[in-house]
């Protein structure tokens, strides 16, 4: 698609100089939008596709984390800068992200309580000098959110000590607000182990997404040392970090090698160790294209899925007993052309896979499947299409144990087609009239009496499984084990802004 003269878009109905007529470099409007409409035009995306191209998922129930011995001569004991960016996949219980000890009467620890407000507390001598928690909660599981804790315990003013910056914006109203005393040492770049993802190393585990972790040892940053308001869109977004000092014990972690996943970047070779993580925890879901997950705020009237994985991974909640669960995706669809991808770990029992509208209510721990808005694949009875409540007359076989679904959504036609490991079992099924305004992938399970607790691991273009094509999208996006359909793509930002 390349044309000279800088590629001008002009009206159709201009008549273009020239011998011919036709001027070198003009794209006529109907010719961009043909291009558009085959993935071929560069349309531009307020997040840029390669700053943070990659992220690293935590998950608790692994004991996921990274942990480092730091040196106990840091370039500043006062003035330091910790930067990440976070996707949150637990909600309401108490999530670590960062923790550097000197000893337990000695530490520095921040992290998402249960009520999902954030907190920092350091003790010095078993003595709190510092404990700040937030007024506001985050709860947005759809989010990535950028952190930035900025330290200077050597300012006049106490309030000045210590900074908590959200998506560029410094937090301001706090429950508590206790800040050290001037020139007080700070264990964030004076502790000599130094833990991410876990209380020091060994507890209260994170289920999240980290991205572009950087720590800056001597120095006080704001954050646009990191990340800028992107000036077409508003958005808070990463940029290219480069020209910072990191100091004695500064590192950057990029993830950008599954092999290596604590490889420091910033060239200080302050490398971590990797704790359970491995390189399926390596994904594209990142600031700079958010991915779809399960969203853990959205329950059948209280009886939701147990999700795992970055929220990826779904199973029937056997504590809750013969009771039907519900997992419901972060991104609602409107129109295109979707597909996605689940590994059935266990079919055991009830299990479904679609969409559901949104304007279905569900009475508390009644049949999700028995509402008008769901329509998706069946995987009992001979394997067989639902839609309102009422199955087909077909059989179209059942899927086995690790068998991959595949499911292709046009929002457009309102219709869906369902795949068995690549091969179509059912093709343009149309979709339930009731609840089409926004249309939501999800799963729904039942298990009867705690046993064979249907288990499947979606994959909406970053699969916590191995999958041995690893075939992407056209526009590039995504991780899957067989090509999406002609004219189908991932559920992520990238492909909603271009599309």
């Amino acid at each position: 698609m390349r044309r000279s003269n800088g590629g001008i878009i002009g009206p159709d109905n201009v008549t273009t100089g020239g011998f011919t007529g036709v001027a070198s470099g003009v794209w006529k409007l109907n010719e961009v939008t043909d291009l558009i409409k085959q993935s071929k035009w560069p349309t531009p995306s307020p997040f840029p596709i390669n700053v943070t191209p990659n992220s690293l998922r935590f998950n608790t129930a692994s004991s996921d984390s990274l942990t480092r011995t730091q040196s106990a001569s840091p370039t500043s004991a006062t003035k330091g800068t910790l930067s990440f960016w976070i996707k949150r996949s637990l909600l309401g219980t108490a999530q670590y992200y960062m923790s550097t000890f000197q000893d337990s009467n000695n530490r520095v620890q921040s992290w998402f309580q249960a009520d999902d407000t954030f907190k920092i507390i350091q003790k010095v001598s078993a003595s709190t000098t510092i404990e700040i928690i937030t007024n506001r909660v985050f709860r947005d599981p759809n989010a990535w959110y950028h952190v930035v804790l900025a330290f200077d315990t050597d300012q006049g003013t106490s309030s000045n000590r210590v900074k908590i910056y959200i998506n560029g914006v410094q937090e301001t109203s706090f429950s508590t607000a206790t800040y050290p005393a001037q020139g007080q040492d700070s264990f964030l770049t004076k502790g000599t182990s130094a833990s991410l993802g876990a209380y020091n190393g060994s507890g209260d585990y994170t289920s999240a997404y980290f991205s572009e972790i950087v720590l800056i040892d001597g120095q006080q940053l704001t954050p646009t040392s990191f990340a800028e308001t992107n000036s077409d869109s508003g958005i808070w977004i990463p940029k290219t970090i480069t020209g910072l000092t990191f100091g004695t014990n500064g590192y950057y972690l990029k993830f950008a090698n599954s092999a290596a996943l604590g490889t420091d970047s910033s060239g200080e070779g302050n490398n971590f160790t990797v704790n359970n993580l491995t390189s399926i925890d390596q994904t594209t879901d990142s600031p700079s294209n958010n991915f779809a997950t399960f969203n853990p705020l959205v329950n059948n009237a209280g009886e939701m899925m147990q999700l795992s994985d970055g929220s990826t991974s779904c199973q029937s909640n056997a504590a809750q007993g013969d009771s039907w669960k519900l997992a419901v995706s972060t991104v609602g669809i409107t129109s295109g052309k979707w597909y996605w991808e689940a590994k059935l770990v266990n079919t055991n029992n009830n299990n479904y896979h679609g969409v559901l509208g949104s304007n279905v209510l569900v009475a508390n721990g009644s049949n999700p499947m028995n509402a008008t808005g769901f329509t998706g694949w069946n995987n009992g009875d001979g394997g067989e299409m639902l839609k309102d409540g009422n199955n087909t007359s077909n059989d179209y076989g059942t899927l086995a144990d690790n068998d991959i679904l595949g499911v292709a959504l046009n929002a457009d036609d309102y219709t869906i087609s369902i795949y068995k490991n690549g091969s179509a079992l059912v093709s343009d099924f149309t979709l339930s009239t009731t609840g089409r305004d926004i249309l939501y992938p999800c799963s729904v399970a039942y298990n009867t009496n705690n046993t064979g607790i249907p288990q499947s691991s979606y994959n909406f273009g970053n699969p916590a499984y191995a999958n041995s094509s690893s075939v992407t999208d056209a526009n590039g996006f995504g991780n899957f084990e067989y090509a999406p359909p002609t004219g189908y793509f991932s559920l992520c930002t990238n492909n909603l802004n271009i599309l």
